[in-house]
């Protein structure tokens, strides 16, 4: 599953630096995860750093991206691959 930034996100920006996958970026109004990098950190960390260091626990699991842990461990695996190439 893909995480989500929701609209409680007060910009704090600590949760950039922490993405091991460059999921998180700025939006319009606030931070946004791209659900095609995000992998709840499967492969870096055993917990996902977004969440730990978030101060307004505004980061919680997108509905509209369900995955399984395998289903992370293959997108991890792919992010991988691309960032070697």
């Amino acid at each position: 599953m893909a995480l989500w930034i929701t609209d409680e996100c007060i910009n704090c920006d600590v949760c950039e630096p922490e993405c091991p996958n460059q999921a998180i970026s700025m939006g319009e109004e606030h931070y946004e995860i791209n659900p095609g990098r995000c992998t709840e950190c499967v492969g870096h960390f055993d917990e996902p750093q977004c969440v730990q260091v978030c101060p307004v626990e505004c980061i919680p699991v997108n509905p509209a991206h369900v995955e399984t842990p395998e289903q992370l461990q293959l997108k991890f695996r792919a992010l991988q691959a691309g960032a070697a190439g």
